[in-house]
């Protein structure tokens, strides 16, 4: 069977880490009608052709998001959106608003159902086959639900407009969200700000107190966050999602840095490919991804989440990023020299050392991590650089002028 691993971006930066660390396609938001349109950089219309032609030079798929609820003023925006798209070369649009299906139809593109049509039978699957190619199921299912529809669409033969099978996405990593399947209207009724256009305040994620109406005493709970799940994480139960029969691997974070897409698909591309090899992780193997997924930004992991059958109790303990390890931005790089392999850095923000790991984030470059083990300022080694130095050290991995320099370190928070 085949399986995509569906990587998000935001930004070039985090596009170009999918690309590197080994994501089959990209998911993205273009303009304002999609569900991060506050939450992400996005891209524009123009940005479309270069995207496209980034990603098919690398045999990588282009997702577009048109994700959101659509009012009727914006039924030409949504055409022109399409048109766009189909002229760029987009693969697929990811939609759920029937006036989006239809307008995408219309223009001769792949349709995604997107994860706010809630599909949670095999029922709608057949609704929206005569729409759709890929379908994101609710995430409220388990396993065997999963595996319930994906063996119907088999023994029915239930296909979409490409004639072929339908397929199925899931999400296997990134931030959850309490409400079902994304629909909420907490935000609006808070701020007038709806969710379900992409505007979210997420008010969810803060901190609240419960108080008696009657006598106004205030009941401090254990743990107040009590409407912020902790993110998704199913390295450990991968391979029982793939064997259920899932065709696409989503992981979430359409507004995370480069460094959190690098991580989560590097992980998840190796995982997947031990699976195809029929190769179980070793228990030395699943530590050393979850260290390193635990690295990048989480609000604490949810090992398995709804997929093992579980309620929704596993609540963040605040609202801030638990990653094990924060970036401290020291500087820009000024030059990177091909033949000698070495990186020239200004140091503008804060000073480093031998030893220290540090991360190169770009819009080319993507995310990439090193070990300074031979600084020189001026062409003097030296053991450390203090903020306004100039410094080089060897590199092997290819970085780009003004790119964003970080130390990475142990969070102790």
């Amino acid at each position: 069977m085949s399986v995509k691993l569906l990587s998000p971006a935001g930004s070039f930066e985090s596009l170009s880490a999918a690309l590197e660390n080994g994501a089959h396609a990209v998911y993205l938001g273009v303009g304002k009608l999609n569900m991060r349109s506050r939450g992400a950089v996005n891209f524009t219309v123009d940005d479309l052709p270069e995207v496209t032609q980034k990603c098919h030079a690398r045999g990588v798929e282009v997702w577009m998001t048109l994700n959101t609820v659509v009012f009727d003023d914006e039924i030409e925006q949504v055409k022109c959106l399409c048109d766009a798209a189909k002229n760029a070369g987009v693969d697929a649009v990811i939609a759920a608003d029937t006036a989006v299906l239809e307008i995408a139809k219309a223009a001769g593109l792949s349709i995604h159902l997107s994860v706010q049509a809630n599909i949670a039978n095999l029922e709608a699957v057949r609704f929206y086959a005569r729409y759709a190619d890929v379908m994101v199921l609710a995430r409220e299912l388990s396993l065997e639900q999963i595996s319930r529809i994906c063996k119907g669409i088999r023994e029915e033969h239930i296909t979409g407009p490409s004639g072929e099978l339908v397929k199925i996405e899931v999400f296997v990593h990134g931030a959850l969200c309490v409400a079902v399947s994304g629909k909420c209207y907490m935000s609006l009724a808070a701020f007038n700000t709806s969710a379900n256009r992409g505007d979210c305040y997420q008010v969810c994620r803060r901190a609240f107190t419960v108080r008696d109406a009657v006598n106004g005493n205030e009941l401090e709970i254990d743990n107040h966050y009590v409407m912020s799940p902790k993110d998704l994480c199913t390295i450990e139960i991968l391979p029982r999602l793939l064997d259920a029969g899932v065709s696409v691997l989503k992981i979430e974070g359409r507004g995370r840095s480069a460094d959190y897409v690098a991580a989560a698909t590097k992980v998840y591309r190796e995982a997947l490919e031990l699976w195809q090899k029929n190769t179980p992780p070793d228990e030395a193997l699943l530590e050393k991804w979850k260290q390193r997924l635990g690295g990048v930004f989480n609000r604490g992991f949810w090992q398995g989440g709804y997929y093992l059958g579980e309620k929704c109790g596993e609540w963040a303990a605040s609202a801030e990023n638990k990653a094990t390890r924060k970036k401290v931005l020291c500087g820009r790089v000024v030059n990177y020299f091909a033949k000698s392999k070495i990186v020239q850095v200004q140091l503008t923000g804060a000073g480093i050392k031998n030893g220290d790991t540090f991360l190169i984030t770009g819009p080319t470059t993507g995310a990439v991590e090193g070990v300074i083990d031979s600084l020189h300022i001026d062409g003097i080694p030296a053991e450390q650089a203090e903020k306004g130095s100039e410094i080089t050290f060897p590199f092997d991995t290819v970085v780009r002028k003004n790119d964003s320099f970080y130390i990475l370190q142990n969070n102790e928070s």
